[in-house]
């Protein structure tokens, strides 16, 4: 099993600057972005990761090639963030505008991934990691990686909504060595700027 799977969000993209909504649209990362994926190479440089796992979409894996770890690089399909559908490329207030009260969380997404998709996926992927031994360092997207975190300690998808995930962030997900079958969210949305890194 693994020791510690550490989740990084991809760096910032012209999209997640405005707040749309970004599934399946293949967007690079802004030259900012690049800047904070060059610069969590050094929080990942001391991480003895024995798996490294990224979405297929070109934001991660640039993200994962600018850290440092493009050479380790498997694709992982479940890393992908949530299929949008109508609603890719839409930010939340205009959405609302249509549908008063409208969450991805709760509600979905017409011609996209519903709530209880996105858990299945995440649910599955997580039935995979158990399977690998060593750490594992996973490149995903600000919303399934939410989604994970909640699944992974046995939550509800929803409470994916209440764990904020920033571009170019790091994350960690453990099992508790005293408690078997107890997992742990032990580190959250940590930024290279917070741990001292240049940006």
């Amino acid at each position: 099993m693994p020791q510690h799977i550490h989740l990084v969000r991809h760096g910032e993209t012209a999209w997640s600057l405005t707040g749309q909504h970004t599934g399946t649209t293949d967007l690079d990362l802004t030259a900012h972005g690049e800047e904070q994926a060059r610069s969590l190479a050094s929080m990942l440089r001391s991480l003895d990761a024995r798996h490294v796992l990224c979405s297929p979409r070109l934001r991660a894996r640039r993200t994962a090639e600018l850290a440092g770890l493009a050479e380790r690089l498997q694709t992982e399909a479940d890393l992908c963030e949530w299929d949008y559908g109508a609603y890719e490329g839409r930010r939340t207030e205009d959405i609302q505008q249509e549908r008063p009260g409208w969450s991805v969380w709760r509600d979905g997404c017409p011609q996209g991934e519903m709530p209880a998709d996105v858990a299945a996926r995440a649910d599955r992927l997580i039935a995979r990691l158990l399977t690998l031994e060593g750490d594992v360092v996973l490149f995903s997207h600000g919303q399934f990686g939410a989604a994970l975190a909640a699944r992974w300690i046995g939550q509800p998808l929803p409470l994916g909504q209440h764990l904020a995930l920033h571009p170019a962030s790091l994350s960690t997900l453990s099992l508790d060595a005293q408690h078997p079958g107890r997992r742990l969210i032990t580190l959250w949305n940590q930024t290279p700027a917070q741990c001292g890194a240049d940006t």
